[in-house]
C-alpha cells in the first residue's frame, strides 16, 4: 500500500485499491474525460458523414488520427483539461477547448466549430457515463460475477450427494443435500443475470432541452431524430431515449443498479448462510501460514471472508437503493443534482467488486467436515416421522399426523431405536414396515 493510498478517505483507493483497480479505465476522472472526448469525436465524425454542407470537404482518411484523441488518451491530456476547467468552470467545455487545440495543431481550425455543433453539456455526460457503465459491467462486473457462480457451481456439483439436516426457522426439518442448497444460489443468480443482460444501456441525445432546436434552426431540412438514433445506436452502440428533457430519465440506469442490488441480496444471504455453517462446524477453513484469526484467541480461523463481503454488498446496496431512487427524479426539464449522484456510480461497484472477491476467497477456503453432517443427521431421526406420516396417509391409516405428534412432541429424544420401536407396534403390513424401516435420516433427501 503506497503512502496515497494511506491518506486516501475511501478505502476503495486506500486499503482496497488493489481489488479495485479494474474499474480505474471505467469510474475515474480521466476515465469520464476520456469518454467525453470519445463522443465529440464520433459526434463530429457522424456530421462529416451526414454530410453537413460546411463539412463535405473534409478529409475522411483524418478520421483515425481524430480517433487516436481518445484511443491513445493520456493521463496528460487529462490534466490539460483539468487545467482548463480552472479557468472555465466548466468540464464539458473544457473538453470542447482541448479538442478545438488539437484540431488547430492539424490544421482543421476552419471545421473546429463543428465541435460540440447545437450539443449541451447533457449530451456528452448523457453518453460517456452509459458507455463507461456499459464497459465496466461488461469487462469487470460480469467476468467476476461469472466467476463467483462457476466456482458455486463446482461446489454445488462436488457436493450433490452430501446429505445434510436442513433446517427451517432454525430447527430440524427435513434433510436436504448440501449440493442442492447451493445450486439454490447458483439458479437464482442465473435468472438476475439473464434480466440484467435484457437491460438497456440508455443515452439522451436531443440538444439544450431535448428537442434539436439548435440543429434544426440551424438545418431545418435534416431528420435530426433519425441522426440522433443512428449515432447513439449504430455509433455508440447504446439505447436512444426520446424523448427527453435536457438530461437521460435514467429509468434504466435504474433498473441495472436495482437487478445489481438483487443479486447483491442473494450472495448476503449466501455469505450469511456459509457463515452459519462454519459455525456449525460443517465446514472448517483452510489456514494459511502466519494468518492470526483473532488478537486474543489463538484456536479462532474465524469466517472474515464472508463477513467482509456482507459489509462490502451491504454499502453497495445502500449506495444503489440511493442512486435507482434519485436518479430519475429531477425537477422539470432539469436540476442538477443528478451530476454530482453520477459522479459516484463507480463506488457501489467498487463494494460489489470487493464483496465478490471476498466471498470467492471464502468459497476457496471451505473444508468439509462430513463427520459432522453425519453426526447432525444421526441425533435427528424426529425428521423421518414426516416420512411415515406420509406413508400411513397413502395406504388409509386413521389420524397417521396425530399418531406421529405423540411419538414426536416428547421430553425424550427421539432415536433410531425409537423409531423402530414405533414402527413394529403400527398395525399395518409387514411390506409397508419394511418400507419404512429402510427410510433413515441420511436418505431421506426427496429428489
Amino acid at each position: 500500500m503506497s503512502t496515497h493510498s494511506l491518506q486516501a478517505i475511501s478505502p476503495l483507493d486506500g486499503r482496497y485499491s488493489s481489488k479495485t483497480k479494474a474499474l480505474i479505465p471505467y469510474f475515474s476522472e480521466e476515465a469520464l474525460i476520456r469518454f467525453r472526448v470519445q463522443v465529440e469525436i464520433e459526434y463530429f465524425i457522424a456530421l462529416v458523414e451526414l454530410p453537413l454542407p460546411q463539412l463535405s470537404d473534409f478529409d475522411t482518411s483524418i478520421f483515425e488520427v481524430l480517433r487516436k484523441l481518445y484511443t491513445e488518451f493520456s493521463s496528460d491530456d487529462a490534466q490539460n483539461i483539468k487545467n482548463t476547467e480552472k479557468v472555465t468552470n466548466h468540464d464539458v467545455k473544457a473538453v470542447e477547448y482541448f479538442i478545438k487545440e488539437k484540431f488547430e495543431d492539424l490544421g482543421l481550425q476552419k471545421y473546429k466549430e463543428f465541435i460540440h455543433f447545437g450539443l449541451t453539456s447533457q449530451d456528452i455526460n448523457n453518453t460517456a457515463i452509459p458507455l463507461s457503465l456499459k464497459a465496466a459491467i461488461n469487462d469487470v462486473y460480469v467476468p467476476q460475477l461469472l466467476e463467483l457462480k462457476a466456482k458455486l457451481s463446482a461446489l454445488a456439483a462436488d457436493w450433490k450427494d452430501i446429505p445434510m439436516l436442513a433446517r427451517t426457522h432454525g430447527q430440524p426439518a427435513s434433510p436436504t443435500r448440501l449440493g442442492k442448497e447451493i445450486n439454490v444460489f447458483v439458479v437464482r443468480l442465473e435468472e438476475q443475470f439473464e434480466q440484467l443482460n435484457n437491460i438497456k444501456n440508455a443515452a439522451k441525445f436531443g440538444g439544450a432541452t431535448g428537442n434539436f432546436n439548435a440543429h434544426k434552426v440551424a438545418y431545418p431540412a435534416i431528420d435530426w431524430k433519425a441522426f440522433g438514433t443512428q449515432f447513439v445506436e449504430g455509433k455508440l452502440n447504446l439505447h436512444h431515449s426520446f424523448p427527453t428533457t435536457q438530461i437521460e430519465h435514467y429509468d434504466h440506469m435504474a433498473a441495472l443498479f436495482d437487478c445489481l442490488k438483487r443479486i447483491n441480496t442473494i450472495l448476503i444471504d449466501l455469505d450469511r448462510d456459509i457463515w452459519t455453517y462454519v459455525s456449525m462446524d460443517y465446514f472448517k477453513q483452510k489456514i494459511k501460514e502466519g494468518e492470526i484469526g483473532s488478537s486474543a484467541m489463538p484456536h479462532k480461523v474465524n469466517p472474515i471472508d464472508f463477513e467482509n463481503s456482507e459489509g462490502n454488498l451491504g454499502i453497495a446496496n445502500a449506495l444503489f437503493e440511493h442512486l435507482s431512487a434519485k436518479l430519475p427524479v429531477s425537477r422539470l426539464q432539469r436540476d442538477l443534482t443528478d451530476s454530482t449522484v453520477l459522479r459516484n456510480i463507480g463506488v457501489p461497484i467498487g463494494h460489489t467488486i470487493v464483496g465478490f472477491q471476498s466471498t470467492l476467497k471464502g468459497l476457496n477456503k471451505l473444508l468439509l467436515n462430513e463427520s459432522k453432517f453425519k453426526e447432525d443427521l444421526e441425533n435427528n431421526w424426529a425428521v423421518v416421522a414426516e416420512a411415515l406420516q406420509t406413508i400411513l396417509r397413502r395406504e388409509g391409516h386413521p389420524n397417521p399426523y396425530e399418531t406421529l405428534l405423540s411419538l414426536t412432541r416428547t421430553n425424550e429424544a427421539v432415536t433410531k431405536e425409537s423409531i423402530t420401536k414405533f414402527i413394529e407396534s403400527l398395525d399395518i403390513s409387514e411390506e409397508i414396515k419394511a418400507e419404512m424401516r429402510k427410510i433413515t435420516p441420511s436418505n431421506y433427501t426427496g429428489i
